[in-house]
C-alpha cells in the first residue's frame, strides 16, 4: 500500500499551478525557490508521473498534472473545512449535545432544562432521542447519544448513574371510580380491576409485576398502552385504572379529573437519573446540563 501524498507538496503544487512561477510560489508560501523545486520533484516521484512542463521561467501542467489538480483542490478544501470545524469546537459555546430521554422526561423535564441550557450555550447543536430505558442504554453503548435521562438500570457496569430524584408509584383512577369516592383501596378488589399500563417492555412494568407478585397478587386484566397521555385519557373515561407517579398526572390531579391513591403500606419507588459511559470525562456543556437537571428535579424529589 502506497503512502498518501504529502499535503504540503499538494498545497505548493496548487499554488504553482495558479501562478505558473516557482518564484511567485516560493514568495507566497514563504519558502525558497529551490525548496519548491525539490517538493515538486518529490511529488512527481511519489505520483509516478510527470506533472509539470518547465517552459523557461514559466511552468505548465501536463495532462496528469491537470488531473491531480482537480483532486488536490478537493483534498485541500476538505482539510481546510475540517480545520475550521475543529477550531469552532474549541470556541466558547460551540459543540454538540446528544441527549436521550424516556417519553415522560422528554415531555415534562427536558424542555425547561433546555431553555436554560441554550442561554449559556446558544450555539450548541442539540439532538434528543426518545425511548424507553433499555433503548436508551443501547444508544449510549453504541455512542449514538452522550447522556440519557432514564430510570436506574440494573447490571450495566459500563455506565455511570447520576441520581436526580426518586418517585413513588400510585394507583391513578378516574374521579368517578369507587376508590376515588371512598378515598381508599380495597385489597381484595385490586386483582379484579382492569389495568391500563405502559409498555410491557419497560422497567416500570417489570417493577409493577414484581411488586404485586411479592404481595401475592396477579393483575389479571392488563391493557398495554404506549403513550402516557393516552393512558390518562382512558383512565379519565373510566375504562380502567393505571399505576403511575402522580407528577406525571399532576395537571389532571389538580383539576380533579384523576385521583392518586397509594398502592399499599409498602411503597413502590423508582430512581431517576442521568446515564453516561463510566469514566467518561464530561465537558462543560454536559456538566452544565446535569446541574440544570438536578435543579429542575428538586420539586420532584420523593414526589409520589
Amino acid at each position: 500500500m502506497k503512502a498518501p501524498l504529502d499535503s504540503r507538496q499538494l498545497r505548493a503544487f496548487c499554488v504553482l499551478a495558479r501562478t505558473g512561477s516557482f518564484t511567485q510560489t516560493a514568495r507566497e508560501l514563504h519558502l525558497t525557490q529551490s525548496g519548491i523545486s525539490h517538493s515538486m520533484r518529490a511529488l512527481e516521484a511519489d505520483s509516478g508521473c510527470r506533472l509539470l512542463d518547465r517552459l523557461g521561467k514559466k511552468v505548465a501542467l501536463t495532462q496528469a498534472g491537470e488531473q491531480l489538480l482537480k483532486h488536490a483542490e478537493k483534498i485541500l478544501s476538505e482539510m481546510d473545512a475540517a480545520r475550521e470545524s475543529l477550531s469552532q469546537l474549541g470556541k466558547w459555546g460551540k459543540g454538540r449535545l446528544r441527549l436521550g430521554g424516556t417519553t415522560t422526561v422528554c415531555q415534562h423535564i427536558i424542555p425547561p432544562v433546555l431553555r436554560e441550557f441554550k442561554e449559556s450555550f446558544p450555539d450548541h447543536a442539540i439532538s434528543l432521542e426518545p425511548g424507553d430505558t433499555p433503548e436508551l442504554i443501547s444508544a449510549l453503548l453504541r455512542h449514538r447519544i452522550d447522556l440519557a435521562l432514564s430510570l436506574e438500570p440494573e447490571g450495566e457496569p459500563q455506565l455511570e448513574f447520576h441520581a436526580l430524584f426518586t418517585d413513588e408509584l400510585h394507583f391513578i383512577v378516574s374521579a368517578l371510580h369507587p376508590w376515588a369516592q371512598a378515598r381508599r383501596v380495597g385489597r381484595d378488589e385490586i386483582p379484579r380491576q382492569n389495568y391500563i399500563l405502559y409498555s410491557k417492555r419497560s422497567i416500570t412494568f417489570r417493577l409493577i409485576e414484581d411488586y404485586f407478585r411479592r404481595e401475592q397478587m396477579i393483575l389479571n386484566t392488563v391493557f398495554e398502552v404506549g403513550s402516557m397521555d393516552a393512558t390518562k385519557e382512558l383512565v379519565k373515561l373510566g375504562l380502567g385504572i393505571s399505576i403511575l407517579a402522580p407528577w406525571i398526572a399532576r395537571k389532571e390531579i389538580e383539576e380533579g379529573s384523576l385521583v392518586a391513591l397509594p398502592l399499599g403500606r409498602r411503597k413502590l419507588e423508582r430512581r431517576w437519573g442521568i446515564l453516561h459511559w463510566r469514566g467518561k470525562r464530561l465537558n462543560l456543556a454536559e456538566e452544565t446540563f446535569i446541574g440544570l437537571c438536578k435543579s429542575a428535579c428538586l420539586p420532584l424529589q420523593k414526589s409520589g
